[in-house]
């Protein structure tokens, strides 16, 4: 696939998530575009036009939650950020329950939640709500919408400057699953190790090639776990009188830190743990996405490389990752740098489940394409994880592990039901042909 047909994979993407993106997003895209994909701004421009991504749409966020300007102007920071929690809220559930449904503004319900959460994170920041509220009174002014926005065709001079004042979190923000993911290319590695130390179940090395898809940047954080749990409360911890995780689904350890919804205070960053592979496929659906097979996950952690032992190379420290028990626990996900897709914590700090069932002799006979082990399909699997309950892989070691461990090609087995301190996850979604 070439430079420019991973940009327009991208934008493909954005525009089956949100017909619309802002300004800030664009001009995100515009410098995404020069910068790794090696496109003029002009040739970047005409991809988003004849894609049809649309940027400024006039969303008042006030009336996305149901509730005006003049409602919030006596209240307090807390108040407001109370009302529009709730008001999210509420919306949210609503639009769940709706199931895959049309509205009548021709949007998906899909692309509704991603407007209900630009509104809820926009209207909880007093920056952003009074940056909101200047934009609305400006266009009710008279302004022209198209004043605004007209950048796709003739870029500002200052493009630059305002390039350098975008980050890449700003360019998916708003754009419901691509938040904080990365494109993993399509294309042939070399999947397993050969080396001296390698176990069997790692051998022997073959090519393997898996279709482009977004991987999550970092593991599931606790707080985006609670985020799950208050909307599903049929997988919370077991309490009493109170729907809970079904016994068929956990150790008996599941969430074990946890106070009942809380997670460890101070923790909010840090990869969720003690939680099983079911629980993992059900927010992984909860979100749109799904595990990662075993050759994605490996593919994407080694960051482009080939034959290294580790997404960085062939040595380690512990600046590197967390691992060897050296800080005797989790750390905030992001804290050790990236590997060569942008990547943070693929080695150490928290095994990662994957899709497939557990084989050592895997290898042996893996297909050449989109690999995945398990007697029934990716989709059955996926569509039936409750039924499973053969062994499932995780990779990547953890906190607990020895540098033997965290080698991007180690390969580790649990039960679907073993929750643990040191396993988490984090999921993926296919690029759109």
């Amino acid at each position: 696939m070439s430079k420019r047909d991973e940009f327009i994979t991208i934008i493909r993407t954005l525009r089956a998530a949100s017909p619309t993106i802002t300004n800030k997003q664009r001009i995100g895209l515009l410098q995404q575009a020069a910068q790794n994909y090696g496109l003029s701004t002009e040739e970047a421009s005409e991809i988003l036009k004849d894609l049809n991504l649309v940027a400024g749409e006039d969303v008042n966020y006030f009336d996305v939650l149901g509730f005006s300007i003049e409602d919030i102007e006596s209240l307090n920071e807390d108040a407001i950020v109370n009302l529009v929690e709730a008001a999210h809220k509420k919306r949210y559930s609503a639009s769940l329950r709706a199931g895959a449904r049309i509205r009548p503004d021709g949007r998906t319900e899909e692309q509704w939640r991603h407007i209900l959460n630009q509104a809820r994170d926009t209207l909880k920041d007093s920056h952003r709500r009074n940056e909101h509220i200047a934009t609305l009174h400006h266009n009710e002014n008279g302004t022209p919408l198209e004043a605004n926005v007209d950048l796709i065709s003739k870029p500002p001079d200052n493009l630059e400057t305002t390039i350098q004042e975008s980050s890449h979190q700003s360019i998916t923000s708003d754009v419901g699953t691509l938040v904080d993911m990365v494109l993993i290319p399509a294309g042939e590695f070399q999947m397993g190790s050969s080396a001296e130390k390698a176990n069997d179940s790692e051998k022997p090395v073959h090519v393997v090639y898996v279709d482009a898809f977004y991987m999550d940047k970092y593991p599931v954080t606790n707080e985006q776990y609670k985020a799950f749990l208050d909307e599903n409360p049929q997988w919370r911890k077991p309490q009493l009188f109170k729907n809970y995780i079904p016994a068929d689904y956990h150790d008996g350890a599941y969430l074990r830190d946890w106070y009942r919804t809380n997670y460890p205070t101070g923790k909010a960053d840090h990869p969720v743990t003690k939680v099983g592979w079911y629980a993992a496929m059900a927010y992984a659906q909860w979100v749109g996405k799904r595990l990662p097979t075993e050759a994605e996950w490996e593919k994407a952690a080694r960051g482009g490389l080939e034959r290294r032992t580790y997404p960085w190379g062939n040595s380690v420290d512990l600046s590197q990752a967390n691992y060897l028990h050296n800080v005797g626990g989790t750390t905030p996900v992001g804290r050790y740098p990236a590997n060569g897709y942008g990547l943070h914590d693929v080695s150490g700090n928290v095994w990662e489940w994957c899709l497939d069932a557990y084989d050592a002799n895997f290898y042996l006979n893996s297909p050449g394409r989109n690999p995945f082990s398990d007697v029934n399909t990716l989709e059955w699997v996926t569509k039936n994880f409750r039924s499973i309950q053969s062994p499932r892989v995780l990779r990547g070691g953890s906190w607990l592990m020895d540098p033997q461990g965290v080698r991007v090609a180690y390969r580790f087995m649990g039960n679907p039901l073993d929750t643990h301190s040191a396993f988490g996850f984090r999921c993926v979604k296919l690029a759109l042909p």
